[in-house]
């Protein structure tokens, strides 16, 4: 392995979430910047972490940007564009389910691999580099593999890469591109973090065994096929077990469990826990996440699970 960093890419946005009456409030969430989130609540605090995009110069870029620095999270060598903003969305909840509204075609993010030297630079001598299918839907198809090219050329400098496809068909033009895009990115990931209804979509797997199957057919080494409240498939080292998940009784909001899911896994492993323990912490974890509204669970909620 490379160093001891850790790096995502991807957007954050600005996230308003209601209580259910006519008050909202702001934060900052997105599925790669929730994953870095428990990956820097669950590792060494020595480790550095970095978040990787393209961020405006406005009064909310800025305010991102301290939130960031104020948690223990930097941003690299991403760039600061004149006149450009961060992307927003807005959760509405039904029970514990979540619907999304965005506002996000102009936002910044879009223009992560705008230098590509500096997105080489931040990804280059890392020990973890994470990016997600939505990092990829955000770019156009030439942006997309300057990506794919900055993260290659850190896996071939000693980094592990791991990649979670997070299929969002609002975000591609069509199936057959996304299929096309996550392919190429998971040719180049050591560890695939994938959602079976995501990959049922888009692949038509009957089933997560089939999903893990067929990532490993891939070259995919390690492969943790996530199911909701129902077990996750693991498949290491030629063998497929399922990991039974942790029983919530009454969630109240599962925005960003997945995501949270995928940084406790990667920063058991990154403590060399074997990937079956590190998906029972990432379960423990997920369930204390959907008892806690809004994307992004208080540091000490998340080490509490993780070390339960």
């Amino acid at each position: 392995m490379a160093a001891n960093g850790i790096v995502s890419v991807g957007e954050c946005m600005l996230e308003l979430s209601g209580n259910g009456g006519s008050g909202w409030s702001m934060g900052f969430a997105g599925d790669t910047f929730n994953t870095l989130w428990a990956l820097r609540a669950l590792s060494d605090e020595h480790r550095p972490a970095n978040y990787v995009s393209a961020f405006g110069d406005d009064p909310f870029s800025r305010d991102q940007i301290a939130f960031f620095k104020a948690n223990g999270i930097g941003i690299g060598e991403s760039p600061i564009i004149s006149g450009a903003r961060p992307g927003l969305y807005a959760i509405t909840l039904t029970g514990a389910e979540r619907s999304f509204t965005y506002w996000r075609s102009d936002s910044a993010a879009r223009r992560l691999t705008s230098q590509p030297d500096r997105l080489a630079k931040s990804l280059l001598g890392q020990a973890l580099v994470y990016f997600s299918g939505i990092t990829l839907a955000i770019l156009e198809p030439a942006a997309r593999t300057v990506l794919i090219d900055a993260v290659k050329a850190a896996r071939q400098a000693g980094s592990l890469v791991a990649f979670d496809a997070n299929y969002r068909p609002r975000l591609w033009e069509s199936a057959a591109i996304a299929r096309a895009a996550i392919d190429e990115a998971q040719s180049v990931a050591d560890i695939a973090l994938p959602t079976f209804p995501d990959e049922q979509s888009l692949y038509g797997d009957g089933s997560p065994e089939a999903t893990a199957g067929r990532l490993a057919d891939a070259g995919v080494r390690e492969i943790v096929v996530k199911n909701g409240e129902l077990p996750a498939c693991v498949c290491h080292d030629g063998r497929l077990e399922m990991v039974p998940a942790t029983d919530v009784e009454a969630p109240v909001d599962t925005t960003g469990a997945g995501d949270s899911f995928n940084g406790s896994y990667l920063a058991a492993r990154l403590a060399e826990l074997p990937p079956l323990e590190a998906t029972r912490k990432a379960h423990a974890v997920a369930a204390a996440v959907v008892q806690v509204r809004g994307a992004l669970a208080p540091f000490e909620t998340l080490r509490a699970a993780f070390s339960g």
